[in-house]
């Protein structure tokens, strides 16, 4: 996945706390261990900083996932990682829900806090 094709832009009001969500109800990736698809739902919560992700990049960046074998886990994680580096967030959360396969589903959820520094 190339992280580097996610684009940001100035935030206009970075002295106020503001949440932005964006949710992808057409997340797409492949199952590593039987190659089958799996689809999911990706919500992306942040409170931004100096920088806001812009929507198209981020569409992009989301297709790039769609014929690669990756664990549920793994691409949760990774995406915090890559838009956290990409941004610059005062907080993250990002929340995968991935429909039933064989009758189980699983949501992941992973955060990030900027460390008072």
């Amino acid at each position: 996945m190339n992280k580097e094709i996610i684009e940001v832009f100035d935030n206009t009001y970075p002295d106020r706390d503001y949440t932005i969500e964006i949710i992808n109800p057409e997340f797409t990736s492949v199952c590593p261990k039987t190659g089958l698809p799996d689809f999911g739902t990706i919500t992306v919560n942040y409170v931004p900083d100096k920088s806001c992700i812009e929507l198209k990049s981020l569409k992009y960046y989301f297709l790039e996932f769609r014929n690669a074998g990756i664990f549920y886990e793994n691409i949760t994680n990774r995406i915090l990682d890559d838009l956290v580096e990409a941004c610059q967030p005062r907080r993250m959360t990002v929340k995968t829900e991935w429909n039933a396969r064989g009758g189980i589903t699983e949501t992941v959820t992973v955060s990030y806090s900027k460390s008072k520094e």
